[in-house]
């Protein structure tokens, strides 16, 4: 076989691994980042409106828009407005939302077995507003 077809052949050996990682890599890109994943664990409890979801997160306000809008964009997230003085928005877990919520606990299940311990107090990584 040439240096070329073993090149052909490795590519197409890639492709197909990396298609069949497709469907995994996909969901991730759509809640994988911190912040979209507090706001998918914080209304595991719930409907909540964007204030109650800042508390729950302490995520800054423009963060905390940023995630709701991917995550209601990626139908994992709903977004109910009620139009009574003053306007309440709401947000809660679709279908697909509760779907995702049962497989973070399992993936954190998985994490408290065979991560390292989590540091107690608040995290270095969450900043308040």
């Amino acid at each position: 076989m040439t240096a070329e077809a073993q090149s052909e052949s490795r590519q197409e050996s890639v492709e197909t691994h990396n298609a069949s990682a497709c469907p995994v890599v996909n969901g991730i890109s759509d809640v994988g980042t911190p912040w979209r994943l507090n706001v998918v664990y914080a209304l595991q409890d719930g409907e909540h409106r964007f204030n109650e979801l800042k508390r729950a997160t302490d995520a800054r306000s423009k963060t905390l828009s940023e995630a709701l809008e991917e995550l209601v964009a990626a139908d994992v997230v709903s977004r109910r407005m009620e139009e009574d003085a003053p306007v309440a928005v709401f947000y809660d877990h679709t279908e697909k939302g509760r779907d995702l919520a049962g497989v973070l606990d399992e993936f954190e299940a998985w994490a408290r077995r065979w991560g390292e311990e989590m540091p107690s107090g608040p995290n270095p990584r969450l900043r308040a507003e």
